[in-house]
C-alpha cells in the first residue's frame, strides 16, 4: 500500500491501495485544488527532488526541497541544549536529510505552525523518535495521525528550555508560533510560519485568512494576534519562504497590526 502525498499541499495520507477522492487541506476556501484537479505522488516517487540544509543563523538551520514542492514549506531546526525542535515540516524525507540531520543531533520535537505544514509529519516522527506538537484546534486536519502526534491545548507550551510554542489563530484556529529565546544572540527570535508573514516590505509583516486566495482576516483578530505575539521579547522573526526580519522584529508586528487595521478601518471619502 501507497502513503499518497498530495503535490499542492504536501500532506501525506494514510497508507491505502488507491489514493482519498479528495485532499481535504487543499479543497477548502484557504487552498486550493490545482485546476488540472488532485493528483497524487509518494515519497517513493519523488527522486527528482533533494533537500537544501542553510545555515539562518548560529544553532538554527533552514531546511527546503528542491525543485519546489507542495507550497514550498521551509522547516527550521531549532539546536537546542535541551533537545533539537523541528519547526514545521517539509514533505521530503529521505535517507541523506536523515544522516543530515542526526548527524546535528537528530530531533526530540516537531513543532507545527498550521496545517499547510502538516505535509508528511508522521513519517519524520516516527524516523527520529520524535513527539509531533498540533494544537488540539486543528485536529481535523491531522489525516494521519500516529502514538507520537500530541493535539495540545492551551495558548503556550514549553517544548524544551528556551523554546516556547504559542498558539495565536487567525490563519487557522490553532495557528502557532515558535519562540527561540536564545535566537538573535540571545535577544531572541519568532519562528511564524504564515501565521504572523513576512512581505517583500523589510519592516513589516502581514495577517490572512488565506494567502493564496488573498483574504483578509478581521481586524478584531489581527489585534488578538498582534497581542499574543507581543507577550514575548523577540528582536528577530522568521517567516514562510525565507522571509526574515532581521532587527526590531517585535515592534515591525504591533505596528503592521496597527497599520492593517488602520487600513480596514479608513472611513468612506465624502
Amino acid at each position: 500500500m501507497t502513503a499518497w502525498v498530495c503535490p499542492t499541499c504536501g500532506i501525506q495520507y494514510p497508507p491505502a491501495e488507491r489514493p482519498p477522492q479528495r485532499c481535504v487541506v487543499c479543497d477548502e476556501d484557504r487552498q486550493y485544488v490545482r485546476r488540472a484537479g488532485q493528483t497524487w505522488t509518494s515519497l517513493e516517487a519523488m527522486t527528482e527532488h533533494h533537500n537544501v540544509f542553510t545555515e539562518v543563523e548560529p544553532d538554527l538551520v533552514g531546511i527546503e526541497t528542491t525543485p519546489r514542492f507542495g507550497i514550498g514549506q521551509r522547516a527550521l531546526l531549532v539546536q537546542a541544549p535541551g533537545g533539537n525542535v523541528l519547526w514545521d515540516c517539509i514533505a521530503l524525507l529521505n535517507a541523506e536529510t536523515v544522516a543530515r540531520v542526526r548527524a546535528r543531533g537528530g530531533i526530540a520535537a516537531i513543532a507545527i505552525s498550521h496545517p499547510h505544514y502538516y505535509t508528511t509529519m508522521v513519517e519524520w516522527a516516527e524516523t527520529f523518535g520524535a513527539r509531533v506538537y498540533v494544537h488540539a484546534a486543528d485536529r481535523q486536519w491531522a489525516v494521519r495521525t500516529s502514538p507520537r502526534v500530541e493535539f495540545w491545548t492551551g495558548d503556550v507550551l514549553k517544548l524544551v528550555d528556551g523554546v516556547t510554542l504559542a498558539r495565536l489563530g487567525g490563519h487557522f484556529d490553532g495557528a502557532a508560533v515558535l519562540h527561540w529565546a536564545a535566537g538573535a544572540g540571545g535577544r531572541g527570535a519568532l519562528l511564524t510560519g504564515d501565521t504572523i508573514q513576512c512581505v517583500p516590505h523589510r519592516d513589516w509583516v502581514s495577517f490572512m485568512y488565506s494567502y493564496p486566495n488573498l483574504t483578509p482576516l478581521p481586524a478584531w483578530e489581527v489585534r488578538r494576534i498582534a497581542a499574543a505575539a507581543g507577550a514575548f521579547a523577540f528582536e528577530r522573526l522568521y517567516g514562510a519562504f525565507g522571509g526574515m526580519i532581521e532587527t526590531g522584529a517585535r515592534e515591525a508586528v504591533l505596528q503592521s497590526a496597527e497599520r492593517y487595521i488602520a487600513a480596514l478601518s479608513r472611513p468612506q471619502p465624502g
